[in-house]
């Protein structure tokens, strides 16, 4: 899970440095998107020896996802419901109390995390919303 934390804290502070530089001159909508398009060119990014940051992307709602791949494990591999209970509090906390992400929150963003194993199978996705961390 300390792995895992990395992953998180990785792909935030990326994301950040392209939405910082692009949000003052555009609506937020279109800097997240270009924050993910920019994120994108330098994708896939090996996070640690497991995990891959495949893309990020702007979905409808105002979701910023990340979409990961477990490189080394299989759906089967992995207790989801363990992963899920770690990963949750430690995902939200990082989304709540991590300065460089105040205009996420000031517009209500949820943050998505989309995970799947080396088969390219679905394992979890945790979404962390308005909900979560005002």
């Amino acid at each position: 899970m300390k792995i895992l934390t990395k992953t998180l804290i990785v792909s935030l502070t990326i994301s950040l440095i392209y939405f910082s530089s692009c949000i003052s001159n555009m609506s937020f909508d279109k800097a997240m998107m270009k924050a993910a398009s920019e994120l994108n060119e330098s994708c896939p990014i090996m996070i640690d020896q497991d995990t891959r940051l495949d893309n990020a992307v702007v979905l409808p709602d105002n979701i910023f996802q990340f979409n990961y791949t477990l490189v080394n494990q299989t759906k089967s591999d992995i207790d989801i419901e363990q992963f899920t209970s770690r990963m949750t509090p430690k995902v939200t906390n990082s989304v709540k109390t991590n300065p460089n992400l105040e205009a996420y929150r000031d517009n209500s963003v949820t943050m998505s995390y989309y995970y799947k194993d080396q088969d390219g199978e679905f394992i979890v996705k945790i979404s962390v919303t308005q909900e979560d961390y005002k």
